[in-house]
């Protein structure tokens, strides 16, 4: 549509498995039969005042990119990730987007917004594994995620020409999710189109500007970017959750850290990366990498975010206290360690 990624990465062997909502009804009948009417009732309240088949197309994509999520990286099929599975597409579907509803009331946004939101929850992660970039800085699990979400919006009853305006969202909110997690190279970064750190979604429209110029001018890709800066925020709300949740979080993602490098968790060489993660990482992430990308992800999850501040210090010192004299024995004890230190913080 506006990025042009859709051709750059073919259909896997998952989504030959699960071709369409049907398929996906059915997986998840047998693995988790209470996810269909959960999605289902988060996006009847979403889309109230649209007709029943509208909605009902919208639940239809989500199922499908929830059960190929689970299916390709979480708990349906054989390479399992802690982080990036059917569970993180259930705490930003249901909890997250929940709680904005929660707050900001439904006529905050039109219902087609809140279901755009929703079907971003189950496919911004859809691919966690390609081998190659598009140039830019978009990355190469973001562009794939792109273009299976077209084809899985394809399978569940829209039209790219008369239902252009939720794939050109899709695609920019998609986009704008990529993170990249090395730190800020200057003090002023935060003002720079494509500096690194944080969601790309901050510096989208920069970056829109001198890649597509006439960007402004499609009202649909405005809209996009738009919703882009309070998708990247449901994505990273950890920050603003409950203490008890950032860490469950955290956790989750260094034990997927670790599985993919191929460090075993009961052993030593596991202990530093652990510890660097749960203790300088979590500073890095939450001091300086997150930004709140939109003004209603900041005002639900702004408050959170300064509550946690001095518990995420007063853990991340802790931490490594604990091991200063006496290296970790593995990961493991690493993991051990925060989540015990968290759960006193959580009180």
């Amino acid at each position: 549509m506006i990025l042009g990624y859709s051709n750059l990465y073919a259909a896997d062997a998952v989504e030959a498995a699960l071709p369409d909502p049907a398929s996906a009804r059915t997986l998840l009948a047998t693995r988790a039969p209470d996810l269909a009417d959960r999605l289902g009732a988060v996006a009847r309240r979403a889309g109230q005042g649209l007709e029943a088949a509208d909605i009902a197309r919208h639940v239809d994509a989500a199922l499908l990119g929830l059960a190929r999520m689970g299916r390709r990286h979480g708990g349906f099929g054989d390479d399992p990730h802690d982080y990036h599975n059917e569970v993180h597409v259930m705490e930003l579907a249901e909890r997250r987007l929940g709680r904005v509803m929660d707050e900001l009331g439904e006529s905050s946004l039109p219902p087609a917004d809140w279901l755009a939101l929703l079907v971003f929850s189950a496919c911004h992660d859809l691919r966690q594994r390609e081998a190659f970039d598009v140039p830019g800085p978009v990355g190469g699990n973001e562009a794939a995620s792109i273009a299976e979400t077209f084809r899985i919006l394809d399978a569940s009853g829209f039209r790219r020409d008369a239902d252009r305006a939720q794939y050109v969202a899709l695609e920019l909110m998609i986009a704008g999710s990529t993170f990249d997690a090395r730190p800020l190279p200057h003090s002023d970064a935060e003002d720079l189109a494509t500096a690194a750190g944080g969601s790309l979604a901050r510096g989208l429209a920069l970056w829109l500007d001198a890649e597509r110029p006439d960007w402004t001018a499609d009202l649909q890709a405005r809209r996009g970017e738009r919703l882009g800066r309070l998708a990247a925020d449901l994505d990273t709300a950890n920050v603003g959750e409950g203490f008890a949740h950032l860490a469950e979080s955290a956790l989750r993602l260094c034990r997927e850290r670790e599985r993919r490098a191929g460090r075993a968790l009961d052993r030593a060489g596991s202990g530093p990366t652990c510890l660097g993660f749960l203790s300088r990482g979590q500073m890095l992430y939450f001091f300086d990498l997150h930004r709140f990308s939109s003004r209603e992800g900041e005002r639900v999850y702004g408050p959170g975010k300064a509550a946690n501040a001095a518990g995420v210090r007063r853990v991340s010192a802790a931490l490594l206290q604990r091991f200063e004299h006496e290296p970790p024995a593995s990961g493991q004890a690493v993991l051990d360690a925060f989540e015990a230190l968290c759960a006193a913080e959580s009180g």
